[in-house]
């Protein structure tokens, strides 16, 4: 999968199928801090939202798009800190897309666009521990594991460790 392949845009009303199917699955809310699900309501409310400038909300979800402009699911900056120039990464795809290339595209356009647009200097993932997919993702796009939060999510009765990992980018040179 090259950069060519995939692309990544605005969040827009017709996305929102997509939205309920991800971000209302209940296996994956342990690695958002999740316990109930979103309304279509809420939904597009966030998508209205979304017009708002990341300098006043700290947030943006971009889809993550092929060729065809079928929606393969998202990926977001938040905690966007302007005055440090740093923001975190979240991603999701739908399963049938992962571990084909598209997840690792995805967050290479994301820091493009966040170092050339943002002036971002430094991009961090939490990751968890079990999660070897975003894992190899994220190493496979330069970031660096730095720390390790030990007992720092709570599911499935009981404590697990999350990574951080990070990405620096150079203060001469833009991400290729």
């Amino acid at each position: 999968m090259s950069l060519a392949d995939v692309f990544i845009r605005a969040l827009e009303p017709k996305d929102i199928e997509v939205l309920l199917e991800l971000e209302n699955n209940s296996s994956y809310w342990k690695y958002a801090n999740r316990t109930e699900p979103f309304s279509r309501d809420l939904f597009l409310k966030y998508i209205k939202q979304q017009a708002q400038d990341i300098f006043e909300v700290k947030q943006k979800r971009f889809v993550v798009t092929n060729s065809n402009q079928m929606a393969l699911g998202f990926v977001d900056l938040f905690d966007f800190e302007p005055l440090h120039r740093r923001a975190g990464v979240g991603i999701i795809l739908k399963k049938e897309y992962r571990g084909k290339g598209y997840g690792r595209a995805a967050i290479k356009l994301l820091g493009i666009h966040a170092q050339k647009y943002l002036n971002i200097h430094s991009l961090f993932a939490n990751i968890a521990v079990e999660n070897k997919v975003s894992i190899q993702a994220f190493e496979a796009c330069g970031y660096e594991q730095v720390g390790l939060k030990k007992a720092w999510n709570f599911y499935k009765d009981q404590f697990h460790d999350e990574y951080l990992y990070q990405k620096i980018f150079s203060l001469c040179t833009e991400e290729k």
